[in-house]
C-alpha cells in the first residue's frame, strides 16, 4: 500500500516568508516533508530548505504534512526557534485551517468530531478508528460552498494526528465523505491528487512572540 513520492526535483520549492530564524514554505501534493526511506524518498521538504539555507542546525521540521497535502508549513532554521515552534504545536497554540473537496453533497453546514483512531499496522500508514487503543483526533468544519458532485469544506483541526481530517472526513462516524482524491480512503480515480490544503498557519514569532499569520491561496 506505500506509495512512493513522485520526482519533483524540477520544480522549486516555493517560499512564502523567511527570516533568519525561520522559514514558511507552500508545500507541494505528493511531496515529502521529511526523508524517507531508501534514495527514491530523499527529495523533501527539510532538504530543499537545507540546500537554499545552509546556515539551517537540527532537524528544521516542526510540524508535518502528510505527503499528500499540499500548503503551508513552518520550519525552524536554528535549535532554539525549532523548539520554539515545536512546542507551540505540542500544546496547541498554532491555527491551522485546511480546505477540502469531499465527495457528494453534505447535507450538514458544519459539525465537531471527535474520533479515536490507530495505524492499521498490516495496512501502513492507513488509520484505523479504534475506540480502546486509538488516540483521539479533533476537527471542526463547516461547508463552504456546494457543487452537483461535490462539497468544498474548511478544516479547523483542534489535534495534529496523522490522515486526521482524511480519516475524520470518510468515516461513518465522522462525515461520511472521502476527501476527493484520496488513494486510501476514498476512490483514487476522481482527482490525480488529493484535494486537501493547508491554507492558513498563524503561530507567535520564535524570536520575539509576536502573533503572524500566513495563507496560502487554494489550488483546486
Amino acid at each position: 500500500m506505500k506509495q512512493l513520492p513522485s520526482d519533483q526535483r524540477h520544480r522549486p520549492l516555493s517560499v512564502v516568508h523567511h527570516e533568519k530564524s525561520f522559514i514558511v514554505i507552500d508545500k507541494l501534493p505528493d511531496f515529502l516533508s521529511v526523508p524517507g526511506r531508501g534514495p527514491e524518498s530523499q527529495d523533501c521538504v527539510t532538504e530543499r530548505v537545507r540546500e537554499l539555507f545552509p546556515h539551517a542546525e537540527g532537524f528544521l521540521a516542526a510540524h508535518r504534512l502528510d505527503m499528500a497535502t499540499s500548503g503551508l508549513m513552518v520550519l525552524g532554521l536554528t535549535p532554539q526557534a525549532h523548539k520554539h515552534l515545536s512546542l507551540q504545536f505540542e500544546k496547541r497554540q498554532v491555527a491551522k485551517k485546511y480546505t477540502a473537496l469531499l465527495e457528494g453533497q453534505i447535507a450538514d453546514d458544519s459539525g465537531h468530531i471527535e474520533l479515536p483512531f490507530r495505524v492499521d499496522w498490516p495496512n501502513r500508514p492507513k488509520q484505523i478508528h479504534d475506540p480502546e487503543h486509538g488516540k483521539l483526533g479533533i476537527t471542526d468544519w463547516r461547508v463552504l460552498e456546494r457543487y452537483p458532485d461535490s462539497t468544498r469544506v474548511e478544516f479547523t483541526p483542534r489535534t495534529g494526528r496523522t490522515h486526521q481530517l482524511r480519516v475524520h472526513s470518510a468515516h461513518a462516524l465522522g462525515i461520511g465523505h472521502a476527501i476527493i482524491g484520496d488513494r486510501l480512503y476514498g476512490n483514487p480515480a476522481l482527482a490525480d491528487r488529493l484535494m486537501l490544503h493547508s491554507t492558513i498557519l498563524a503561530f507567535h514569532h520564535p524570536e520575539h512572540g509576536e502573533r503572524i499569520s500566513f495563507r496560502s491561496p487554494v489550488p483546486f
